[in-house]
């Protein structure tokens, strides 16, 4: 995936911490202003690929921050707040904004939203397949190619499958394995991620080129020759 940066514009801490947390997981690189005329100065500064903004912002309101943005630039915004009447997500469209998430939102969603938008408007943002000898993964189409057959996996057992073959050779713990692939608030059981794997192991198989290893009471390794 092309790596994207990402300008959060919002007041509160802990839900600045918590988009930070889900951003550094995704790949993304991020910064944070906690009021409009920061937000400003940061983005005139150094130009973000997108923009999270709340609208109910200290010294300038989100509104004026986007109307200030629109001026100079179309870069993607995605308004982040806790006005959610049809009034007020009418208007942030009407200002420019790309999508518009209301408070209480889900870290997951957020994630999913930046990713689509950016698709939408960056085309070098689109994820790379990984590619291995008898072996492509492309999380975009979730399609895995083995050898000339080709079959689509299960949503998780697709990212599981992408999260240790774009790290061939390292392990990978159960507790990394879970955060990339089903998030932070996670509360089940970590040994899904064996059952996942299992069940990967047996539609993809091995070969002499590749193979998906267990280190004991650690984790996975895809193990690749001569990576």
């Amino acid at each position: 995936m092309a790596t994207a940066s990402i300008l959060v514009i919002e007041d509160d801490p802990y839900i600045s911490d918590l988009i930070g947390l889900y951003l550094r997981r995704e790949g993304f690189r991020f910064a944070v202003a906690h009021d409009g005329e920061d937000g400003i100065e940061q983005f005139a500064a150094q130009p973000p690929d997108l923009v999270i903004l709340d609208l109910m912002l200290p010294r300038c309101d989100g509104w004026s921050v986007c109307r200030r943005i629109r001026a100079v630039r179309d870069t993607p915004i995605i308004i982040l707040t806790g006005k959610g009447e049809s009034y007020d997500k009418l208007k942030g469209f009407e200002l420019g904004a790309d999508d518009y998430l209301v408070k209480p939102f889900d870290p997951k969603e957020l994630m999913a939203r930046i990713k689509a938008v950016m698709r939408r408007t960056k085309p070098g943002f689109a994820r790379e397949p990984v590619r291995l000898p008898d072996l492509v993964i492309d999380l975009d189409r979730y399609v895995v190619q083995c050898g000339e057959n080709e079959m689509t996996l299960p949503p998780k057992e697709m990212e599981l499958l992408h999260a240790l073959a774009s790290m061939p050779n390292r392990v990978l713990t159960r507790e990394q394995l879970i955060d990339r692939v089903w998030g932070f608030d996670f509360e089940g059981d970590p040994r899904t991620v064996d059952v996942h794997i299992k069940r990967i192991r047996e539609k993809i198989g091995t070969t002499p080129h590749y193979r998906i290893e267990t280190i004991r009471g650690v984790g996975y390794k895809f193990e690749v020759s001569g990576a």
